[in-house]
């Protein structure tokens, strides 16, 4: 039998322990959620209710089919900047008409919608995702264009978001621009490049420059209406295909061009998914909160695929690093799991197999991270740790099946790469709240920086400062100890989200489903050369 069995003692100290001070932490992100969930504040919110409007994630609910879920995407980004958290946009993946769709929608409660860097890299991002999963874009526009103080860091890069639609519609994916308030300036192109446009009677206003503008550059006197309002568009410019006479009929008319669309999965219906033999609700108690503890990744294998059915690849050899097959939602997946942390010459070798092993199967992998790092030291420097890590690093690298991420607890170093990091383009990547990801551990960081400033001294022939060497360490490791953690990372969006780990079997239920939305297959050969 391939049922994984579990050793989790659910009444023990330990579990406790770890289960309290992770919920502790779900606590302080709920907080933070709030925060994107809030928008630009009450007085912002009322004011906009005030004009007979809708909020941003009251649209998207309208958008959905009901009672089908929605996963949104980086809700923490701009997290820890000057800019508001959630950085005034909303992105995820939902079900529109059946169809999964790619959605965007502006947060016109903070600062009108307009978009600032960490918008910009939101929207890239999101763009990313449909491309490469091919999911139908539907953008819920009301924004005031650039954030002019932040232009510097928007100019340049932004028209990047114009290049996607175009991009977008020239592969076959279609874009659906629905306008509900302003889509001025440059974001006149967003509706401009968009395959289907909805306009909203009185309320939508697309034009390149509005009355002022166009008074100081011609010295004409027009209006709103007149030079961008939605009756004008839809009767005498054609820019809008749809003229909508309220919100509500709007996102009617958005579902029934979505159901029109003919949009095909690449791929038929999962197998039926049995779910876990365990409660997912026992995965808060696995993770220990100081990280230098190893946990069985299995625990968590047992919570998150279909019957706790595992079956695992090279199990006594590489034991520090889990591999498998297992089936997530009535979908194929092998897996990667860290076990005790430290990726030895044996573990790279034995990932590297089981990548090309995926890819000769078309399987998509999932990575799920508890790894400090390669092995350092004489021993394993002699014993080729530098190239059987780039072995596995060559691996990951040039696989071709799709790949998903979760951070489970440490990700550092070239670890962090081995398994698949944002640099390595997964289809999707996760952290729980428990997770950190940085070059190194505080501590190790600091000792190192330590060591260095020593030895500089010790060649100068002058004196060490053990005080202030004390308390640069003590500073170092407060600093990466906070740069470190999934909040932080998050914000910068190098991740897709935190989310609970009681969610984790859904989302990578979602992330699938539209990753076979889009047809793929492995790499037969064309890895890099690997040095034996």
């Amino acid at each position: 039998m391939t049922v994984l069995a579990s050793a989790l003692d659910i009444r023990s100290d330990d579990y406790a322990a770890h289960r309290s001070a992770l919920l502790g932490k779900l606590t302080a992100l709920d907080g933070e959620h709030a925060k994107a969930l809030n928008g630009g504040g009450e007085k912002y919110v009322q004011r906009h209710r005030k004009r007979g409007k809708l909020l941003a994630r009251e649209r998207i609910e309208l958008l959905l089919d009901p009672d089908t879920p929605f996963l949104e995407l980086s809700p923490l980004a701009a997290w820890g900047s000057d800019y508001a958290v959630g950085a005034s946009l909303v992105t995820g993946i939902g079900v529109v008409e059946g169809v999964e769709c790619l959605i965007t929608a502006n947060d016109p409660t903070v600062r009108g919608g307009a978009s600032n860097p960490w918008s910009l890299k939101k929207a890239l991002r999101a763009n990313e995702i449909a491309f490469a999963n091919r999911l139908p874009c539907i953008s819920l526009v009301e924004s005031g264009g650039a954030d002019l103080p932040s232009q510097k860091e928007i100019f340049i890069p932004g028209g990047g978001i114009f290049r996607d639609i175009t991009r977008l519609s020239a592969a076959g994916i279609p874009t659906v621009a629905v306008v509900f308030g302003n889509s001025t300036a440059g974001g006149a192109y967003i509706p401009g490049m968009s395959d289907h446009v909805i306009m909203v009677k009185e309320k939508a206003k697309v034009f390149l420059g509005g009355p002022p503008l166009v008074k100081m550059a011609t010295g004409e006197e027009s209006d709103d209406e007149s030079l961008g309002g939605a009756e004008m568009h839809a009767r005498t410019s054609g820019l809008a295909d749809y003229f909508a006479h309220d919100e509500q009929d709007a996102i009617r008319q958005a579902r029934r061009v979505v159901a029109r669309l003919n949009h095909r999965k690449a791929y038929g219906d999962p197998a039926l998914a049995e779910p876990p033999k365990y409660d997912p609700e026992e995965l808060l108690g696995i993770v220990p909160e100081d990280l230098k503890v190893p946990f069985d990744p299995r625990e968590v294998i047992a919570r998150i695929v279909d019957g706790s059915d595992f079956d695992e690849f090279k199990p006594l050899y590489g034991s520090s690093l889990v591999t498998g097959w297992a089936s997530l939602h009535g979908y194929p997946v092998g897996i990667l799991a860290n076990a005790q942390g430290v990726l030895f010459s044996e573990e790279s070798q034995k990932a590297a197999q089981f990548i090309q092993l995926a890819n000769q199967r078309d399987i998509p992998l999932l990575f799920l991270h508890n790894t400090t790092g390669y092995m350092v030291g004489k021993e394993y420097e002699q014993g080729g740790i530098i190239k059987h890590g780039s072995m596995m690093i060559n691996a990951v690298s040039n696989s071709r099946v799709p790949h998903l991420s979760v951070l489970m607890g440490a990700s550092y170093g070239a670890g962090h790469y081995g398994m698949c990091g944002r640099a390595y383009d997964p289809r999707f990547l996760f952290a729980w709240p428990s997770a950190k990801s940085a070059v190194m551990g505080p501590q190790q960081l600091a000792g190192v920086l330590s060591i260095v400033a020593r030895q500089s001294s010790a060649a100068k022939g002058l004196p060490y400062d053990e005080e202030a060497d004390a308390g640069l360490r003590a500073m170092v490791e407060q600093q990466i100890e906070t740069e470190s953690l999934p909040m932080f990372l998050s914000g910068r969006l190098y991740d897709d989200g935190v989310i609970d780990p009681r969610d984790t079997r859904t989302v990578l239920g979602i992330c699938l489903s539209a990753i076979h939305t889009a047809p793929y297959e492995g790499a037969r050969g064309g890895f890099g050369v690997f040095r034996m």
